[in-house]
C-alpha cells in the first residue's frame, strides 16, 4: 500500500494531522473511554469517572499521549503502544497513590501546548 504524502502549507507545516496519527489518536480515545487503556497497568482502576469529571485530568492525559507519540517524515507513528503506556503511567500515579511512574515524567512529557 503507497504511503500518501503529507501535504505541507506554504509555511513547511503539515495542513492535516498524517492518517496514521489520526488512527493512533482515535484508537487511544477508544481505549481511554471504554476503559481498556493498558488493561495490566490499570487493571482494577476504573479511572473513566475520574477523568471525565476532571477535565484538567483528562487534559494532561491527552497532552502525555501527544507530546510521547513520534512520527516519521512519512507520518508514520513509531511508538503509539509506549505514548497509551506513558499516558495510562500517568493515570494510575492519579488514581494510585502508592504507584511511582518509572522512570518518572520528564518536564517536554508533561507539558500543555496552546492557548
Amino acid at each position: 500500500m503507497a504511503l500518501k504524502p503529507v501535504r505541507p502549507m506554504k509555511d513547511g507545516l503539515v495542513a492535516h494531522l498524517p492518517t496514521d496519527v489520526r488512527a493512533a489518536l482515535r484508537f487511544f480515545a477508544f481505549f481511554l473511554g471504554n476503559g481498556t487503556l493498558d488493561v495490566e497497568l490499570l487493571e482494577g482502576i476504573d479511572y473513566r469517572e475520574h477523568l471525565f469529571t476532571y477535565g484538567s485530568d483528562l487534559e494532561m492525559v491527552i497532552a502525555v499521549f501527544t507530546n510521547v507519540l513520534e512520527v516519521d517524515d512519512h507520518g508514520q507513528t513509531l511508538n503509539d503502544g509506549d505514548a497509551q503506556y506513558r499516558a495510562a503511567q500517568w493515570i494510575r500515579g492519579r488514581c494510585d497513590p502508592e504507584y511511582r511512574v518509572e522512570p518518572p515524567f520528564e518536564a517536554w512529557e508533561t507539558e500543555l501546548h496552546g492557548p
